[in-house]
């Protein structure tokens, strides 16, 4: 299809990015090669007369009216074909499962997650109906969160051992079909702020809570589990809303790595928040389960700052010759985490191997043998459906991603700042 659209117009910028993105997908196609041989006018040779056979009936078969009606069907906000679904390999206990999802489309809307072993044995199969869905204005992104749910939901229940005897062969696997939502255990972190209300927040500093009564409550308290500058061991601030940093109730004096105002704390209908507000080195939780990140997030291994980042796109794009790059070989990464020195500074840089990147003291793909704190297998990224997951392999140091916006707090939760581990108590 790439290259009869090539093909239908003129030998301009346009056609020649098609062909480019044919060789994307298949490097060194010879029906790419052939559309390049006939847009330049250059004579078929007998290495290309394969390409230029393949190419000849497919000009046959995509008219430019089936062009016109694939592409229109595209296009629809209600899809009738199958969306496009996942695919992860996932490694455990040394060997690497696949695990893939799939969607029907609205003629059979049912969604399918396959678990492959052994190089393409599927041990496991789940399925969900979507039919009481289908009427959805949003169909669309509903079908698409399912299928991301789901997947998540394989992987969960593969890293948790559901399957341990189905892989062992003590039991058969076989095809499961669910009636309740996918089953999900993820910690759930503060969304982004959008730029607006980040620019608003810039340009109007927080003004600070009024001073507490004497008879305000103390509505949580804050115990000090690591410190490298002494200080209280506890912070019982009172009052609905408290600054941490040293113009507030919570004022780590002798932390330099906290501002003045990193946060504030808010009580409101029972329940504890803390919010960054954007100043300083930031507020950094403790996860307790799996939690979904984004592109540049930050977390803390021990004492390393690491940034996730996302791989520089390649541009397939020829020059104005037009010369085509006939591919290279290169290591498939959905992502890469880049360690953050002093003055933003960029240090070590590692690529996630596939989908998948482990952190640790002695083992993984990036490790910090002189950091005493971080375990010789600390925590590990998995690109899952589309969304980049970290988890903590039960490590007494813990790792710490960073707050953005305003997060809700619970006791037991530990707060990282500067070199400070403070520990909630919510009264």
């Amino acid at each position: 299809m790439l290259c009869v659209g090539a093909l239908s117009g003129a030998n301009d910028a346009e056609g020649q990015a098609l062909v480019a993105e044919a060789l994307s997908v298949v490097p060194n196609a010879p029906m790419a090669k052939a559309t390049f041989e006939v847009m330049e006018g250059l004579p078929s040779t007998p290495e290309t007369a394969a390409g230029h056979a393949a190419l000849e009936a497919a000009l046959v078969k995509y008219t430019n009216e089936e062009l016109a009606k694939l592409e229109k069907e595209v296009a629809r906000p209600q899809f009738m074909r199958a969306q496009v679904g996942f695919n992860n390999n996932v490694k455990l206990k040394g060997s690497v499962y696949h695990i893939q999802t799939e969607d029907s489309g609205l003629r059979m809307p049912h969604i399918i997650t396959h678990l492959f072993a052994d190089g393409g044995r599927i041990i496991k199969s789940h399925k969900r109906s979507y039919a009481d869905q289908v009427e959805r204005a949003d169909i669309g992104p509903f079908v698409r969160q399912l299928m991301k749910d789901q997947h998540m939901e394989m992987v969960a229940m593969l890293r948790a051992g559901r399957f341990d005897d189905i892989v062992a062969g003590k039991v058969r696997g076989g095809m499961e079909e669910f009636k309740e939502p996918p089953q999900i255990d993820m910690q759930q972190l503060a969304s982004r702020k959008k730029e607006a209300d980040a620019a608003k927040a810039e340009a109007a500093p927080v003004p600070l809570p009024a001073a507490p009564t004497p008879s305000a409550p103390v509505r949580f308290r804050l115990r000090v589990m690591r410190s490298t500058y002494g200080g209280p061991e506890i912070y019982e601030p009172p009052g609905d809303e408290v600054i941490l940093g040293v113009e507030g109730g919570v004022p780590l004096q002798g932390e330099k790595f906290c501002h003045p105002r990193e946060g504030i704390f808010r009580f409101k209908d029972g329940e504890l928040f803390l919010e960054d507000l954007e100043g300083g080195n930031g507020i950094f939780i403790r996860i307790r389960r799996p939690v979904e990140l984004e592109i540049g997030d930050e977390i803390v291994v021990g004492d390393q700052l690491l940034r996730i980042e996302r791989n520089p796109e390649l541009n397939h794009r020829p020059d104005p010759g037009p010369t085509y790059l006939w591919w290279s070989p290169c290591r498939d990464s959905s992502f890469r985490v880049t360690q953050m020195l002093a003055g933003e500074v960029p240090g070590d840089v590692r690529m996630a191997y596939g989908n998948m990147l482990q952190i640790g003291r002695r083992e993984g793909d990036l490790t910090f043998p002189k950091d005493p704190r971080v375990a010789e297998r600390h925590c590990f990224l998995e690109e899952q459906a589309g969304v980049i997951v970290l988890s903590d392999i039960m490590t007494p140091t813990g790792t710490f991603v960073r707050i953005r916006g305003e997060q809700r707090l619970f006791t037991g939760d530990e707060l990282l700042v500067g070199r400070t581990v403070l520990r909630v108590e919510v009264a």
